[in-house]
């Protein structure tokens, strides 16, 4: 009699459920069919009757992007060139220059020359402004600027570019570059190994394993994994680098999506390399999505110690969709969660606050969830190191030099006051902070934090309603008083800004593999992995092995 009952009961909850979802779909696809239509037949009419002529391509950009905007800002419209730059990223070769650029106004600065390569050959430097490449003008092209350094191997360009104010000429000769996701490993000492992983290209797990293997082979018993600053990139290189510490057919990630087709559980296929070495991963507050996910990983299944500070906490997982014309499409399709069921996502997009920023989850509406033996971990805000280190947090007042080039600028002109340098460990004194300091106030630089922002957006607005004259005396009270609030900052986190300013001056002398050689002898952070490690007691006590 029950299970009558039951059958005729559920019958039709199931097939009204058919009838919902099958309505709801199509009232979706009929609202997007809508909105195209509506959409197609403006962008048609306001081409053809504009009063002034329009660029349909620069249009159609403009709308994609305030369409996508809204969104978190991972879902991203590639054009042709972009896919071909998005590609390179993934693959980590091309033919180009072998340089770290960034576009400033009509400029492109060299933020780093790597070693032996084309820029490097050619003799350009950190802090070089690139003005003209062949024929173009820097200042007349508003296109993306890796177009102009597009050739065959072998090709030259030539290259003008100012350098401490003077105009130079050089001649790049195009190569093959390979970008390397494990730009350095070595041994720190007699039984630690010490290795470097930039980000995760295709070639991540296999140069790790690599470096892995030779470490082993020439004495390291326990060892360093650094995804410090590294931003992430393949999904499924995270879980083939777990994989070389676990065993095979163990659960590293899954991805949950609204789509049935992306949900997914990725486990390790391969026997591991070694999955008893005593293992530490260092993070910091930019280790971000797959490198969150091998410390997440590895935190969960007891594996590793995780030591620094909390990484940034991107939970989602992106997907290219090819679109028409050879563009593309990244558009954000599921979260990924840590074995222990956690998604470390730390801003949730889909809430706004007045500002129109994505809102961050706060510490008290973490949720508790355990590894395999049992510790507490949490979700929310990027995985929360195992030894929290206070002094390797990022201060705001640093992420503006950063983020400004305060620190990048000044390395530039301490290098070209100091030439002789060399291979030796640069000092920086009390008197070479106070010029530091100097530099900023002559440059007149702008640390754009929260506050500094909405105080020129509001003197801005007065302008516009012509109320400045009548406030432009209070205004420049609260700017002296933020300028010395800046300068106090500047004063309270002189450690943490001082050994930035080192770091990015022996870039300028030893390049990438110079820094790492500092780092194995004087970071602060290695040092504390290093005693964890040298003390099997307090690494097992941290595991609960």
């Amino acid at each position: 009699m029950y299970s009558f009952f039951k059958k005729k009961f559920i019958i039709p909850v199931i097939a009204s459920a058919f009838l919902f979802i099958g309505t709801s779909f199509k009232d979706d696809f009929f609202e997007i069919a809508k909105q195209i239509e509506i959409f197609t037949t403006l962008f048609k009419e306001l081409n053809r009757n504009y009063v002034d002529e329009t660029n349909p391509g620069e249009l159609m950009d403009k709308a994609i992007k305030g369409m996508l905007a809204n969104l978190d800002p991972y879902t991203v419209y590639f054009n042709e060139q972009d896919v071909v730059r998005f590609k390179i990223n993934n693959t980590g070769e091309y033919t180009g220059i072998g340089a770290l650029l960034t576009r400033k106004e009509d400029k492109l600065i060299v933020k780093e020359p790597y070693k032996d390569f084309p820029a490097d050959k050619a003799g350009l430097k950190a802090g070089d402004e690139i003005i003209q490449v062949g024929d173009v003008l820097l200042s007349e092209f508003k296109d993306e600027a890796s177009q102009l350094f597009k050739g065959t191997k072998n090709t030259k360009i030539d290259i003008k570019y100012i350098r401490q104010g003077k105009v130079n000429t050089t001649q790049i000769i195009l190569d093959e570059v390979e970008i390397k996701s494990v730009p350095f490993f070595a041994k720190i000492d007699e039984k630690t190994g010490y290795i470097v992983l930039s980000h995760f290209n295709k070639k991540a797990s296999l140069e790790t394993k690599e470096a892995l293997e030779q470490l082993k082979k020439y004495g390291a018993e326990r060892i360093i994994l650094d995804v410090r600053d590294n931003p992430g990139g393949l999904l499924n290189e995270a879980v083939n680098i777990c994989n070389l510490f676990v065993p095979k057919n163990e659960i590293i990630v899954t991805t949950k999506s609204k789509i049935e087709k992306h949900n997914s559980t990725y486990k390790t296929t391969k026997d591991p390399v070694d999955t008893e070495v005593p293992l530490i991963i260092l993070v910091n507050g930019r280790s971000a999505s797959a490198s969150e996910i091998v410390a997440g990983a590895l935190q969960d299944l007891d594996r590793a110690v995780v030591v620094g500070s909390r990484s940034f906490g991107k939970g989602l997982v992106q997907r290219p969709v090819d679109l028409t014309y050879g563009t593309q499409l990244k558009v954000t399709i599921s979260r990924y969660y840590t074995p222990s069921g956690r998604c470390i996502q730390a801003l949730d997009y889909s809430r706004k606050d007045k500002n129109g920023m994505a809102i961050k989850t706060e510490e008290t509406n973490f949720n508790a969830f355990k590894t395999r033996k049992g510790r507490t971990v949490y979700d929310g805000g990027g995985i929360q190191p195992d030894v929290e280190l206070e002094e390797t947090k990022s201060s705001p007042i640093t992420d503006a030099l950063l983020k400004n080039d305060g620190i990048f600028n000044y390395a530039t002109t301490y290098y070209y006051k100091n030439q002789n340098l060399g291979n030796q460990i640069p000092v920086i004194s009390d008197a070479d902070y106070l010029d530091f300091k100097q530099f900023l106030k002559v440059q007149k630089f702008s640390f754009d934090t929260a506050t500094e922002l909405a105080l020129k957006n509001t003197l801005a607005v007065a302008k516009k309603e012509k109320l400045d004259q009548s406030i432009l005396a209070e205004y420049q009270q609260l700017l002296a008083a933020l300028q010395k609030s800046e300068n106090v900052l500047l004063d309270k986190n002189q450690k943490e800004i001082k050994n930035l300013m080192v770091d990015e001056i022996i870039k300028r002398y030893q390049y990438q593999e110079g820094l790492y050689q500092y780092y194995i002898k004087n970071n602060s952070e290695i040092k504390k992995a290093v005693s964890i490690l040298n003390n099997n007691s307090e690494y097992k006590s941290i595991l609960k092995i």
